[in-house]
């Protein structure tokens, strides 16, 4: 079961990132050759870009929501069940040891997607480039 979650989470990497580069390669860039992010991210790259990016900005979407908000939407739900579990136990000291272990996990896990979502699923305009950054 692990091996075929974790080539399965592979393949779907593997797939998400061509699909962007074969809609990125044939893209010309005629402004600045510098890109405006810390790192080389696809937003930042098609910004540099002086044709039409609508498919690829809609391509990102599409990629970010199936690969961010699909599984983010699971975990919650996964901790609605284990919070229903946790409430069924007797003792206060078995509830506190269960809750301790699950928000650590929960805090890490709602800060990586979190961020990730208002990144790629966020707003498009009306917020600054640096606060994307």
């Amino acid at each position: 079961v692990c091996s075929t979650m974790a080539v399965t989470s592979w393949i779907i990497g593997v797939l998400l990132s061509l699909i962007h580069l074969v809609l990125l390669l044939p893209l010309p860039f005629c402004v600045s050759q510098k890109v405006n992010h810390f790192f080389c991210e696809i937003t930042a790259i098609l910004k540099l870009a002086c044709a039409d990016t609508h498919l690829n900005e809609t391509m990102v979407l599409a990629g970010a929501v199936s690969v961010l908000v699909g599984p983010f939407s699971s975990i919650v739900v996964s901790y609605a069940c284990i919070l229903g579990a946790i409430l069924k136990i007797q003792s206060e000291e078995g509830q506190r040891k269960a809750f301790s272990t699950c928000s650590s996990h929960l805090c890490v896990v709602g800060l990586f997607y979190g961020t990730a979502i208002v990144m790629y699923v966020g707003p498009r305009h009306g917020s600054p480039k640096e606060q994307k950054k």
